[in-house]
């Protein structure tokens, strides 16, 4: 039996839109993750990117639990003494509602070049207007809870 191992010319890439509304942000950027990085493929293979493209409608409507709204902290650095940004999640929901999917997503990727072209694949859309009705994408329903 051998091993197979995916060609990146072989690769078939779909397209998917997910509807943020109403979902928690860190089940769904795993979910999101996965379908990047291919693992929802039989022909997934780690090194390879394999993955789709997916599109999140409705950024501006995703939820967290707890108290994560007040703690949850985002931190960044200009690189100068003293230039520590530090943001709560609800001012950066009320700033840009992108950043807060795209951080998340991006921290579930590999650290390394391969993850920066698995991230390039996502389309990040406060409401629920989009560019990409040419791809013809697919509709993921939401999970059942």
């Amino acid at each position: 039996m051998k091993t197979y191992s995916a060609k990146p010319l072989e690769i078939e890439r779909k397209w998917y839109i997910i509807d943020a509304e109403g979902e928690i942000l860190g089940r769904l950027a795993t979910r999101i993750a996965n379908i990047l990085r291919g693992k929802n493929k039989p022909e997934y293979t780690a090194h390879v990117d394999t993955g789709d493209f997916v599109i999140v409608l409705n950024s501006a409507k995703i939820r967290v639990t707890g108290k994560k709204e007040t703690d949850k902290k985002y931190y960044r650095h200009s690189g100068f003494p003293g230039g520590l940004k530090v943001t709560n999640f609800k001012d950066l929901m009320e700033k840009n509602p992108i950043t807060a999917i795209e951080k998340a997503v991006k921290g579930m990727l590999p650290h390394n070049t391969l993850g920066d072209e698995q991230f390039q694949k996502l389309k990040v859309y406060a409401g629920t207007e989009h560019p990409h009705a040419a791809q013809q994408p697919v509709v993921i329903e939401k999970e059942a809870k």
